[in-house]
């Protein structure tokens, strides 16, 4: 097989002071922070959807980007297994161990559902044979139950119970690829699991038959041998006017409602908690104290516009900011997917890339940056001191859940009246952060 990256090397660490565009600044693979290498603390995966799939195409013009990758045309088995090749020496210049995937990225989809599996058969075989001899694993596989016009009333949720039956079928191949193919998770992004207007829509109904799927995938994912953990990616809009994993939070209490808690964990993307009007570490911190915190998508939205842009991530507050949840909560189940695209005018090879050393360095910077945070201890010793009235007698009552009601509303009366909390010192804190952002890293 020839080389289709060409005049592109394996990318190597230089450090900080590197001019070279195709060197890593900040991500050293083998680099020790905190206990545990830098490869161990950010397993990063390439979405085969945009790195391979996605061609610079928009609602307002065509494509602008070649990933035939030598194929003759787009579509075909013959190109599947091009992006197969270009995957694997795309993922083995960078030093990238894993990939995730939909269906319908990895083979053209047919007429009849018999040959769509059949092809994703075959090109399964294909793939494994390319992982041998390699360190490259599938991270997660999944389905896509929303571009089809047959799932534009949702999969899990559509009114149709023959497309339901569709979406069983996806997800019963898509899970018996993840499991040949070695997955660590499978996700269920929803999509079309939403709707456009309440007055015909059964919101009971839908909820209670997208649980009833999630049951049967749990049943039938441990019936082949899927030890791994389901996700539940949360978006709030886009493309449905209100999708039913909104946010973590609301995606939680939908999982505890339906007894599905014990087997999902998050799939948190930093474009859609901003989508939902939260930060990309609020997402983190209600996932991980709720014991979910499970993978994430890694990117971010353009703050210009007010949709799912899917951007390589470069704000290093951000990865820094995830990185101290993620750290904190003791790492991920998962890893870290970019799900991020090129910009419709970087439609070069060199740009694919450009992307994804600008992703691992940005969040390799934040890893750094996040542990520097954490050794620092201003910030933890500060929320301690923060909650410290709660470490007296009564306090501890509260917290143990050892008073009533009307005790605390006598120590109220008694007290007559109570002076403000202390200053809660919010641009003290985000000067620490300045001031621990900006100090020397190490080379």
């Amino acid at each position: 097989m020839s080389e289709i990256f060409q005049n592109i090397p394996v990318i190597p660490y230089e450090g900080p002071d590197s001019k070279n565009p195709f060197a890593f600044k900040y991500y050293d693979a083998n680099k020790v922070v905190m206990g545990k290498t830098m490869k161990e603390h950010l397993p990063f995966a390439m979405a085969w959807w945009h790195n391979l799939g996605a061609c610079g195409v928009d609602m307002f013009g065509s494509a602008t980007i070649d990933k035939r990758f030598g194929a003759a045309e787009l579509g075909t088995m013959e190109c599947a297994k091009a992006k197969v090749d270009a995957g694997f020496e795309f993922m083995q210049k960078l030093g990238i161990e894993y990939f995730c995937w939909h269906d319908v990225d990895l083979v053209p989809e047919a007429d009849d559902i018999n040959e769509t599996n059949r092809r994703l058969d075959e090109i399964s075989d294909y793939i494994l044979e390319k992982m041998q001899g390699t360190n490259i694993k599938c991270l997660w596989g999944t389905a896509n139950m929303f571009g089809n016009p047959k799932f534009m009333n949702g999969a899990g949720s559509t009114n149709d119970v023959d497309v339901y039956c569709f979406a069983a079928a996806q997800v019963k191949k898509a899970l018996d690829i993840t499991v040949k193919l070695g997955g660590k998770g499978y996700v269920f992004w929803g999509g079309r699991e939403g709707y456009e207007t309440l007055l015909n829509t059964d919101v009971k109904f839908e909820q209670e038959n997208i649980a009833s799927l999630m049951h049967m995938a749990v049943d039938y994912g441990r019936s082949i041998g899927f030890t791994g953990d389901f996700y539940i990616e949360p978006k709030p809009k886009e493309p449905s006017t209100h999708q039913y994993d909104f946010d973590a939070a609301t995606a939680i209490g939908f999982l505890r409602q339906y007894g599905l808690d014990k087997d999902f964990k998050m799939n948190i993307e930093a474009n859609h908690a901003t989508l939902a009007g939260h930060t990309f570490q609020h997402e983190l911190r209600i996932s991980a104290i709720n014991g979910m915190l499970g993978s994430i998508d890694a990117n971010q939205g353009n703050v210009m516009l007010g949709w799912d842009t899917d951007n390589f991530p470069s704000n290093l507050y951000d990865t820094t900011m995830a990185m101290y949840e993620v750290l904190k909560a003791g790492g991920v189940t998962g890893g870290f997917n970019f799900d991020a695209k090129n910009r419709r005018p970087s439609n070069t090879y060199e740009d694919m890339f450009y992307g994804f050393i600008l992703g691992m360095d940005a969040f390799a910077l934040g890893l750094i940056k996040a542990a520097a945070l954490i050794e620092d201890g201003r910030l933890d010793d500060f929320v301690t001191d923060r909650y410290k009235k709660f470490d007296s007698d009564l306090g501890k009552k509260i917290r143990s859940g050892n008073t009533t009601l009307e005790e605390l509303s006598n120590r109220a009366c008694e007290m007559k009246s109570v002076d403000i909390p202390a200053s809660g010192r919010q641009e003290y804190l985000e000067s620490i952060i300045n001031n621990v952002m900006f100090s020397k890293v190490e080379k």
